[in-house]
């Protein structure tokens, strides 16, 4: 409890704010593993393999397909630190998830095979952090590998980034290679988050979630002053007013906190049951004191493929519609529109990123 409490009232200066970017089977998602191991964020009974990949469809595939936030608390050189990973996907079909991490963060790890090098997706990936200004942090995992080819993987990151080979971090997430040194570049190379605690609440809504039972949970970064609990809240681009009913951070479960202040990551939950109510990119401010400025958004989403998607009975298209905008919530770049077929009746326009995006959502619908 006395841990808890000193955590929760820990400086912007001591927050760090990082996601992960790495080709699909780079390991990234065993990387994250090894640090919530490391920093002690879950225990031997919680421990299982790819443990942010929480989605069915993701363990079966070996894919990450949602973003995953998550707190770790870490002492460095005797002083505490708030280390927030928000883990992302590695296939280029779902960029838009990228963007979103992205978007709230300040540093990224660059994670690279030793055995494959940089592939394509990892390189578009890596130009959306460089146009947000973050800081890259190279790491070369799978050291471990018969097959690893360390000098000249290191070489191509050189090349790609024009860092120092003393910059490449090698590391092996199986075996625990590295690790200390990656917390360790985290936080030395990581800026601290910027932002005025005194000024109005000013908060970046990057993803959000639908709960059958509590409704609508958003997920924010704080990025000028603070939220506290029971606060009356308004969303910028609906300018809807809520009352704050719950707030905390995201550890491996839900932690409720009294105030979430600024440069810091968390949830909120206020009970809004309509899906529509909650646009991911939109700004949290405070409903007596708003900001004057709302958080510019993420990249305007762009279909590629296009699908069309009937319910197998008529009656059952509201259903699909409600289902539809829950899943929308939850992966703001699938896009959709009514339309009608003499054939197949009502249904929806659809459209996806790519086949693989088109084939998850299909899934994600009909499970």
């Amino acid at each position: 409890m006395f841990r808890e409490l000193y955590f929760s009232t820990v400086a912007m200066n001591n927050i760090r704010n990082f996601c992960i970017i790495a080709h699909i089977d780079h390991g990234k998602s065993t990387l994250a593993d090894r640090l919530l191991d490391f920093t002690g964020s879950v225990t031997e009974r919680e421990k299982k393999e790819q443990l942010l990949d929480n989605m069915d469809l993701e363990r079966e595939r070996g894919i990450t397909i949602k973003s995953h936030a998550i707190q770790m608390d870490y002492v460095y050189n005797g002083e505490k630190y708030v280390l927030n990973l928000i883990d992302t996907p590695g296939h280029v079909d779902f960029s838009y998830e990228v963007s979103r991490s992205i978007a709230a963060c300040e540093g990224a790890l660059l994670v690279v095979d030793a055995a494959q090098s940089i592939q394509a997706q990892t390189i578009s990936n890596l130009y959306l952090a460089l146009e947000n200004d973050l800081e890259i942090i190279p790491v070369l995992n799978k050291v471990d590998l018969p097959s690893a080819n360390p000098e000249e993987v290191t070489d191509d990151i050189v090349d790609l980034l024009g860092c120092d080979a003393e910059d490449v971090i090698p590391a092996s997430a199986k075996t625990g290679i590295g690790i200390e040194e990656i917390l360790k570049a985290i936080i030395e190379r990581i800026p601290a988050p910027k932002g005025n605690p005194d000024e109005p609440l000013q908060a970046l809504v990057f993803d959000s979630v639908y709960n059958p039972f509590r409704g609508v949970e958003t997920y924010f970064r704080v990025v000028n002053g603070s939220i506290r609990k029971n606060q009356k809240i308004k969303f910028v681009a609906t300018g809807k007013s809520y009352d704050a009913d719950e707030i905390g951070t995201l550890k491996l479960t839900q932690h409720p906190k009294p105030m979430i202040g600024a440069g810091d990551v968390g949830y909120l939950i206020t009970g809004i049951k309509d899906a529509r109510e909650v646009k991911v990119g939109d700004t949290i401010t405070d409903a007596a004191v708003p900001t004057k400025n709302a958080i510019a958004g993420f990249e305007d989403v762009k279909p590629m493929v296009f699908a069309g998607i009937y319910p197998v009975d008529t009656e059952d298209f509201e259903e699909l519609r409600s289902s539809m905008e829950k899943l929308q919530l939850n992966d703001a770049s699938l896009v959709f529109t009514p339309e009608s077929s003499a054939a197949l009746g009502f249904g929806f326009r659809c459209g996806f990123l790519g086949m693989l995006h088109m084939e998850i959502i299909q899934e994600r619908l009909g499970a």
